[in-house]
């Protein structure tokens, strides 16, 4: 590291700063740090504040530069940032001495900036352009720069200098990045660039890359996409690298950045989300199951956005995936009904009771992302259609058979919510079909089954009869009471659904004559 220094003119008073600034190995300095420019703005706007004495001076070892094939004139041995009054006292830039620098009125518009630095590409000796940059808040940044250097590695540049292949300086007006800018000149002078840029940030990169399109700089271009296609992204790194990227003007070189977010396989999803949810679902581990279950439905549930067409796509995998976990469900269902099955040792049977319990998890995960797309419907079907799964169930020992009627509850409290919407015969199926297996194994998920949540359960089985003709909801809650007055609390507590089918059959026709009645009557009294 060495020292540069920016002098900050003012009335009455000049101050001097000394910030560290890197040597690159082909000799020239790097682009000032943004400490620079932003001590220099801030000192600025605060003109209050007491000049102060300059520090005492430090000496530091400077780099020797290398030999640099890009630039004809012989490599410089140091190169430097200074301020613009420093460099317009030395009389072998200038021709001027000190009196007549001072005496000379100004020119250009850059020598009427307050605020200014220089920056030198190789001895002032040797330069034989200037550059000077005009940024924003008034700050002006002049570059002595190498014309042969510019002419080879810029389409900008190159185009400046022919019009005018006299002219000794050129100003850009309105630099929006003036830091960068001085960085990606710089550039220019390197010969191993993709060195240059390994500890660079992915944002700092992006700016570079920025300023290299406009300044047709193809070099750099290609050199910062091959650092972006190497580097990680971390966090909305990618979002700022794709959208970057898309905006370029040329295509060349971006594909292998582009690669890492998109696939030239055609509809790749759709058959990588049939691995994935096979992958789950015929898992055995208990812990991996239930981790990559929560993520899997964690970044399906953020798909949603997705357009219908891709959503049915989807879906279609997914139905695929629960109507192969029923067949499996009602196979296993038949070896564990079978004759003697039970006076198997566990050897034996152990196995089939645990795949039971599988299949049975895969369907609730499936049916949480389908309910979760609002995709459910078709599976209110299926299930209500399931009545030899229904049949066997009760010859099964309640602890291997609870799983099913858990799927069961969670159908009904979804139907109860609102996020399904089945027919009027598939909702009267359903309950037909699946209520009193759930009623049977009702102690059973209250005191075995930790998230079994029975005021939920209760509340969506009522509301799902309350959806149906009157005739059946009559049918199905005498049907229900008959089993509570049984075993009570072991079934399902119905008793607000009740009431409101007792209003609605005896209550509500009552006050609907009434209210004929009164209507009838007033209007007779209209008539006379």
């Amino acid at each position: 590291m060495a020292d540069f220094r920016v002098r900050r003119v003012e009335q009455g008073h000049a101050k001097i700063r000394n910030v560290p600034i890197a040597v690159t190995p082909e000799g020239f300095w790097c682009c000032p740090s943004p400490v620079v420019f932003q001590k220099t703005l801030k000192a600025q706007q605060n003109p209050l504040n007491k000049p102060k004495p300059p520090p005492p001076s430090h000496k530091t070892s400077i780099h020797k530069a290398q030999p640099n094939d890009k630039n004809p004139n012989p490599a410089p041995s140091r190169s430097r940032v200074v301020s613009d009054d420093q460099r317009s006292l030395k009389s072998d830039n200038t021709g001027l001495s000190p009196t007549g620098a001072a005496e000379r009125s100004p020119k250009r518009n850059a020598d009427n900036f307050q605020r200014k630095v220089a920056v030198e590409f190789g001895e002032s000796e040797t330069s034989d352009l200037k550059v000077i940059l005009f940024g924003k808040q008034g700050f002006a940044v002049k570059m002595s720069v190498h014309r042969d250097v510019l002419l080879g590695q810029s389409k900008f540049f190159a185009d400046k200098l022919t019009e005018e292949p006299q002219k000794s300086s050129l100003e850009i007006p309105d630099c929006e990045d003036v830091e960068i800018y001085v960085e990606t000149v710089g550039l220019m002078y390197c010969k191993e660039m993709k060195q240059r840029l390994i500890k660079q940030s992915v944002s700092r990169v992006l700016r570079i890359l920025k300023v290299a399109e406009i300044l047709g700089f193809p070099t750099c271009i290609q050199s910062c996409l091959e650092y972006l296609e190497a580097v990680p992204w971390v966090g909305e790194e990618e979002e700022k690298v794709v959208s970057s990227i898309l905006r370029l003007q040329s295509d060349k070189g971006i594909n292998p950045v582009l690669k890492r977010v998109s696939s030239e396989i055609p509809n790749p999803p759709n058959d990588t989300l049939t691995q994935i949810l096979d992958l789950v679902l015929k898992s055995s581990e208990e812990r991996g199951r239930r981790d990559m279950k929560a993520l899997v439905l964690k970044l399906l549930k953020e798909n949603s956005i997705l357009n219908n067409g891709v959503m049915d796509m989807y879906n279609d995998n997914i139905y695929q995936s629960c109507e192969n976990c029923v067949e499996s469900l009602l196979h296993l269902f038949r070896q564990a009904a079978e004759p003697g099955f039970t006076d198997k040792s566990m050897d034996s049977k152990g196995p089939v009771v645990k795949q039971i319990g599988l299949e049975a998890d895969n369907l609730l995960w499936l049916l949480e992302i389908l309910v979760d797309r609002q995709a459910a419907d078709k599976f209110t079907e299926m299930w209500g259609q399931q009545e030899e799964l229904a049949r066997l169930h009760s010859q099964l020992p309640i602890v291997s058979r609870h799983l099913i009627s858990c799927i069961t509850a969670r159908l009904f409290v979804g139907i109860g919510r609102g996020e399904m919407l089945p027919s009027k015969e598939t909702r009267h199926r359903l309950l037909q079909t699946w209520l009193q297996p759930l009623i049977d194994d009702y102690s059973w998920l209250q005191h075995g089954c930790r998230s079994f949540d029975k005021k939920l359960v209760e509340e969506g089985i009522g509301r799902t009869i309350l959806t149906l003709p009157l005739e059946e909801q009559q049918s199905i809650l005498l049907s229900w009471m008959g089993s509570f007055l049984k075993v009570g609390d072991n079934c399902p507590n119905l008793q607000r659904a009740f009431e409101v089918w007792w209003r609605r059959t005896f209550i509500r026709p009552y006050i609907e004559q009434q209210s004929n009645a009164v209507r009838f009557s007033n209007s007779g009294t209209t008539e006379r």
